[in-house]
C-alpha cells in the first residue's frame, strides 16, 4: 500500500507541479493581459488570484491529459516513468484529484464577474478535451492552443473591459504562439508518436515543421506589432519585440537538425519568450 508521503509525491508529479514550464507559459500572456485590460495597474488581488488560477488549470489539465494516455505513456521514453504509466497511482486516482483541481478553479473564478464565470466553463471544456483531440486530429496544438488563449480574454471580462479588439489580437496572438512552441515539444516525440498512432502537428507538417513554426511565430509578431501600435506603445516595447526575434532565430538554431532533446530545449526556451514580453508591456505602463 502506497504511503502518504508517497502519494503525496506521485500527485505532485502526475499534476506537473515539479515543472512549472506550463505554468509559466500559461501564466505570461495572462499577466500582459492583465496589464494591458488594468491599464498597467490591475487589482492585486485579482493578479494573485488569477495565476492562482493558471497554476489549477495547467495542473488539471496535466492530470486529465495522463488518464487520457495512461496506456501510451509507458511506451514513450520520456514519459515512461509518470506516476500512471507505472502503476504508481490508479487512474481513479487521476479522476479524483482533476475533479478536486476542478472544483478549486471554480472558487476561485467565483471571486469574479458572471460574464468570466461562463467563460471560465469554455475554457475547462476544451482543456478537457484537448488531451483525446490527439486520438482524431493532426491538429491537437490548435485546441491547446485555444485552451491557453482563454486566459488572456479572462482578465478583460474579470475587470469589466468587456472583449475589445486588442484583447482579440492577444488571443489570437497567443494561439499562433502556443502551436508554434507545442510543435517543437511535439517534434522531440515524433518518433514514438508516429509508432503508436498519436496524432500531432508535427507529424501533420513532416518536412516542412521548421517553415510552418517560422510562420506561426512571424504571425504571432505581426499580431503584437498591432497591438503595440493599437496602443501606442513606447521604444521599451518595440525593444522587447526584437529581443523576441532573436530569441525566435535560437529557437530555429535548436531545432534545425531536429534532434529530439533539442527540440525539447527550444520548447523549452519559450519561458523567455514570455518574461520579455511581459516586461516589456510591464516596462511601457511603469516607466
Amino acid at each position: 500500500m502506497i504511503k502518504a508521503g508517497q502519494f503525496i509525491s506521485a500527485c505532485w508529479r502526475l499534476m506537473r507541479a515539479d515543472r512549472p514550464i506550463g505554468s509559466l507559459l500559461l501564466g505570461w500572456p495572462t499577466l500582459v493581459a492583465l496589464l494591458i485590460a488594468g491599464d498597467g495597474n490591475p487589482p492585486l488581488r485579482t493578479v494573485v488570484l488569477f495565476m492562482l488560477g493558471v497554476f489549477v488549470m495547467r495542473s488539471a489539465g496535466c492530470v486529465i491529459n495522463d488518464y487520457a494516455d495512461r496506456n501510451i505513456d509507458g511506451h514513450v521514453n520520456r514519459t515512461k516513468l509518470r506516476p500512471l504509466a507505472t502503476g504508481e497511482l490508479k487512474p481513479w486516482h487521476a479522476l479524483a484529484l482533476f475533479g478536486l483541481l476542478i472544483l478549486i478553479a471554480f472558487v476561485i473564478v467565483l471571486q469574479f464577474n458572471q460574464a468570466t464565470i461562463l467563460m471560465s466553463f469554455a475554457a475547462a471544456g476544451v482543456a478537457t478535451l484537448y488531451p483525446f483531440c490527439k486520438r482524431f486530429t493532426q491538429l491537437p496544438q490548435v485546441v491547446l492552443g485555444i485552451a491557453f488563449s482563454f486566459g488572456v480574454l479572462m482578465p478583460f471580462t474579470a475587470l469589466d473591459q468587456g472583449l475589445p479588439l486588442i484583447a482579440w489580437i492577444l488571443f489570437v496572438a497567443n494561439i499562433a504562439w502556443t502551436v508554434a512552441y507545442d510543435t517543437e515539444y511535439a517534434m522531440a516525440d515524433r518518433a514514438d508518436d508516429l509508432k503508436i498512432g498519436v496524432k500531432s502537428t508535427a507529424i501533420l507538417f513532416g518536412g516542412h515543421d521548421k517553415f510552418a513554426i517560422a510562420v506561426l511565430q512571424l504571425i504571432t509578431l505581426a499580431l503584437l506589432g498591432w497591438l503595440g501600435y493599437l496602443l501606442l506603445f513606447g521604444w521599451v516595447y518595440w525593444a522587447g519585440l526584437a529581443v523576441i526575434v532573436l530569441l525566435f532565430i535560437w529557437q530555429h538554431y535548436l531545432i534545425w537538425y531536429r534532434e529530439p532533446g533539442r527540440c525539447f530545449q527550444a520548447f523549452l526556451h519559450n519561458n523567455n519568450v514570455g518574461w520579455v514580453l511581459a516586461l516589456a508591456v510591464a516596462a511601457h505602463y511603469w516607466f
